[in-house]
């Protein structure tokens, strides 16, 4: 799905310091424009701005980047680099907006009870069901419809922080479909099914937050309860019209974006080798898919899921200077990651996680899957291992050890920060949309390090310590 950055180590050269900074500055405007200049920040065509500002220094230097040695393989020049990010961004966010366009077309009809036990259920069948067709996907299909479920209820920010923390990142992990890094691996020839073997550690961080996220649920309904006037209970629980699907055609678009990326991946070889052509067959077949939900679509439905194209704007102008501030930051980690002292599956586990929370986990998760690679190579010369085809690597009892660290730190913390997986900031927004008043960026960074943090400690000893 995301043509890979990744170079092998050997030989590569890291670009200079300065390079970095652009992709840090642009972090923190992404986090403190909304808390001081919040009007400015409430249109995408200022976002859009400050994402080329932020990127001019970037391309200048890759522009001008050229090799003195003539026999430089043209994958290591600059141009080549802006050029695979941003097709990797065009893959980006042409999966999310399929995605968003055919989930805002399937409209659940009736009334929901928006009770603590019916908010649980809803976070345990995207739990389940985000492994199969994506965290963006079973985010977008859900986030809607438990929105309207808790309309009446006047506390709903934890609600929203929770959906993230479960559906949109920690339960896509069980095959390579249920988040870009896995399948990432996947092309990289990482066996469809080796996913599974990452079973334990989905069922201990996602039931563990689905017990506290019940928890927590309880505590503010019943607080409600208390300080409202009437039964809350009542009015939430009314049920005046029994539930129905509308749009459910849109289910067959859904499968055809989950079809077209399998066999993208599978057989694509079989197509074309030329990962160009792949790239523009999956892209079209997605927009294809997107096509046909619109056309399909009554404008009714999209109307009452209140549809409009805000969201994935949003993220769209945002993630355009992400992909291309992290090019050098990117490049910078792969030539030095080696040098780094990054060798135990628990270091893997923290570095590629830590660095999810703020680049695309999708790139991340190559940068320290070749990372480990070197490590592997280095530890067992008769390896032979490469970054090109990772299916070895997750066969190696070293390799598999390490493969799993990367493969569960890209996934699950991709969820620390707004802008560490796709789904994130699109959730965010159409929750605002709704009327519910999200913490800003830092605000959710300290839910996520109370909640998440401490979950990973625990996964870093059980799993990773050893």
């Amino acid at each position: 799905m995301i043509d890979s950055l990744a170079l092998a180590l050997d030989g590569a050269a890291a670009p200079p310091v300065w390079t970095v900074i652009p992709f840090a500055v642009y972090l923190l405007v992404v986090a403190l424009t909304p808390l001081f200049f919040a009007h400015f920040w409430e249109h995408n065509k200022n976002k859009f701005i400050l994402a080329v500002v932020a990127s001019l220094p970037v391309i200048f230097f890759l522009v001008a980047l050229q090799h003195d040695d003539p026999n430089t393989p043209v994958d290591e020049h600059g141009l080549h680099w802006l050029a695979h990010s941003l097709k990797e961004y065009v893959a980006f966010i042409v999966l999310l907006a399929a995605l968003f366009v055919i989930s805002g077309g399937v409209y659940l009809k009736g009334s929901l009870a928006g009770t603590p036990i019916v908010n649980s259920g809803f976070m345990t069948i995207g739990a389940l069901l985000a492994s199969f067709i994506g965290t963006t996907g079973a985010s977008m299909l859900l986030i809607r419809p438990m929105l309207r479920a808790n309309e009446k209820r006047q506390r709903k920010m934890h609600i929203v922080i929770f959906f993230i923390f479960i559906v949109s990142n920690g339960a896509g992990m069980l095959t390579p479909l249920g988040d870009p890094p896995l399948f990432l691996g996947f092309l990289r020839g990482v066996p469809f099914l080796w996913t599974l073997k990452l079973i334990l550690p989905w069922a201990l961080v996602n039931g563990a937050l689905l017990v506290i996220f019940h928890i927590l649920d309880e505590i503010v309904f019943n607080k409600e309860e208390r300080e409202r006037p009437g039964s809350q209970l009542e009015e939430v629980q009314q049920v005046k019209e029994p539930l129905r699907i509308q749009g459910g055609l849109n289910f067959l678009w859904l499968l055809g974006v989950i079809g077209i990326i399998y066999v993208i991946g599978a057989y694509g070889e079989r197509i074309s080798r030329n990962e160009d052509v792949k790239m523009a067959l999956q892209v079209a077949g997605m927009l294809a898919m997107a096509g046909l939900s619109m056309a399909a679509t009554t404008k009714d439905v999209r109307s009452s899921n209140k549809f409009g194209w805000g969201p994935i704007i949003e993220v769209a102008v945002i993630f355009i200077g992400i992909f291309v501030t992290m090019v050098p930051a990117l490049k910078f980690l792969e030539a030095k990651g080696g040098a780094m002292g990054i060798t135990q599956p628990w270091h893997f586990f923290w570095a590629t996680g830590v660095l999810s929370s703020f680049l695309d986990n999708a790139p991340t998760y190559l940068t320290f899957a070749t990372v480990g690679v070197s490590v592997v190579n280095a530890g067992d010369p008769t390896a032979l291992m490469s970054a090109e085809s990772l299916g070895p690597m997750a066969a190696h009892d070293v390799g598999g050890g390490i493969l799993t660290a990367v493969s569960c730190g890209a996934v699950f913390m991709g969820a620390n920060t707004y802008i560490g997986n796709g789904p994130n900031f699109m959730v965010k927004a159409i929750a605002e949309e709704n009327g519910v008043r999200m913490p800003s960026f830092f605000g959710y960074m300290l839910w996520s390090i109370g909640i998440l943090f401490p979950l990973f400690v625990i996964v870093t000893l059980i799993f990773f310590s050893a």
